[in-house]
């Protein structure tokens, strides 16, 4: 059954966009067909088209069609979820259409809204809310990013938030962190005594995070070329990925324990300036080459424009406290990359003395896959079959647990299933607090001024590549090579 404090109206702004059809409705859906909606549920799809319920269901119909397991996708439970939707036009440019808005919602002392719009209308759309009834202390508000370009853009829009929706009812999404290998970090760090004790200077030697995409623009020109892969990709998703590998053991599994430690991370990152820039990050843009075999055009080309943005950036980090001090945190993500692919890489030192001759000795490595497979895999040294008679043979090899074969039981869900159920569930413990924002902004809006201070201009790569050959020198000038 639902949790007690689920919502009894979702309001989803942007019905009619790419988000809300490719994940938002298919991800509803997969609820539904499961029982965890709350059968007193109604959703009400808002945006600026001008359609009625019946119009809207058969664009929602057809999300589903696209997106959904045949199997899956079953008469009954589609005239269900269906029948929960109606729809209302809104301008969110101006309060007036906000009153039907409000008449739609005839609870509105417990009401959840997923807003998805850019982010010049965050402001109005809440002031609309507002004048709505829609920001009483029964309802809570879900943003998605990007939340501003800068600290100053990112507090600006948490200001006309707070206005209307404290913190306690204030949910910031970020996706990554409802992908159920990304859950498996707290899981795996804090329910296995064999990894915590290790998880430290004294026995990891450095950790690599990698979010590799092989697309270009894909018709985001306008958002990504104002934003670039810094703010794109590294301020959100990777900084979250830092926090949750680095943070200390949370007292509890709840909102405040869980975030009081991530920020923790985020506050002790030390900064890239105008000083280090140039030694500790490396921005690049894609130029032509060929992806999957097949020629791709360069970024300007994609843009019909010379641009400074950069579509890649590798970046050193240093985490300065007790448990972190000395281990190189590598950051790398990209654009037009040979393949798509999310991992973390946990390198461990060495043995400290080996009592096997000259054998080369490979200290353990721990790889986890977040995409496109879900993968724990940990390399280790073991002795090779065989008499040995001149001493022991030894051979890394790995230890592979693939979640899809562990889980073999389990469907594999859209991240933002966890997301809206919580969301509907009020359970803030997978989203991003404002001090957890603002701390990722500080650090990002230092590097880019580091860049712009130091003159540090993209250098190009070839599509098809791991990035520009300083990406490479910039692992290697330590000993480190990147795990492709």
């Amino acid at each position: 059954m639902a949790d007690s404090k689920a919502c009894t109206h979702l309001l989803l702004f942007g019905a009619t966009g790419d988000l809300s059809r490719r994940m938002l409705l298919p991800s509803l859906y997969n609820l539904d067909a499961e029982g965890l909606l709350p059968d007193c549920l109604r959703i009400i799809a808002t945006a600026r088209s001008a359609h009625d319920d019946a119009a809207f269901r058969k664009i929602a119909a057809e999300a589903l069609a696209q997106a959904i397991e045949p199997e899956r996708l079953t008469d009954a439970v589609q005239a269900r979820f269906l029948d929960r939707i109606h729809y209302v036009p809104l301008d969110a440019t101006t309060i007036a259409g906000f009153d039907a808005l409000g008449e739609a919602v005839p609870d509105k002392s417990n009401l959840a809204i997923f807003l998805s719009t850019a982010p010049a209308l965050f402001s109005p759309t809440i002031a609309g809310l507002a004048s709505a009834g829609l920001a009483g202390p029964g309802a809570r508000l879900a943003l998605e990013k990007p939340l501003g370009d800068s600290l100053a853009a990112s507090r600006a829009i948490n200001d006309a938030v707070a206005s209307a929706y404290p913190e306690a009812q204030t949910f910031r999404i970020d996706h990554y962190l409802g992908k159920e290998m990304v859950q498996n970090l707290i899981g795996f760090r804090f329910a296995n005594t064999l990894f915590e004790p290790l998880w430290n200077a004294a026995y990891i030697e450095h950790v690599q995070i990698t979010i590799a995409e092989t697309v270009g623009l894909e018709g985001r020109t306008d958002y990504y070329d104002g934003m670039g892969a810094l703010r794109d990709m590294v301020q959100n998703h990777m900084l979250q990925l830092v926090a949750l590998i680095a943070m200390e053991p949370p007292v509890e599994l709840d909102p405040a324990s869980v975030r009081d430690e991530k920020v923790k991370v985020l506050r002790s990152l030390r900064p890239i300036d105008a000083a280090s820039v140039a030694t500790h990050s490396v921005p690049g843009q894609y130029a032509a080459g060929a992806v999957a075999g097949k020629p791709v055009p360069a970024y300007a080309e994609d843009l019909g424009q010379a641009s400074s943005t950069e579509t890649f950036v590798a970046l050193k980090a240093h985490i300065d406290n007790w448990r972190w001090k000395g281990v190189p945190f590598y950051l790398r993500t990209g654009k037009r990359l040979p393949e798509r692919s999310s991992t973390i890489v946990v390198q461990f030192r060495a043995v400290p003395h080996s009592i096997f001759g000259a054998a080369p000795l490979q200290a353990n490595t721990l790889v986890i896959t977040l995409q496109p497979g879900e993968n724990i895999r940990l390399e280790m040294m073991a002795k090779s079959p065989g008499l040995d008679r001149d001493g022991l043979k030894l051979r890394a090899i790995p230890l592979d647990i693939g979640l899809a074969n562990a889980f073999a039981e389990s469907r594999r869900r859209i991240a933002y299933e966890r997301l809206l159920l919580d969301l509907i569930e009020a359970r803030q413990t997978l989203f991003v607090r404002r001090d957890e924002v603002e701390a990722q902004w500080a650090w990002i809006d230092a590097i880019r001024a580091g860049w712009a201070a130091a003159g540090h201009a993209p250098r190009h790569y070839a599509a098809g590549t791991w990035g520009p050959n300083a990406a490479i020198a910039l692992t290697e000038r330590d000993g480190v090579s990147w795990h492709d």
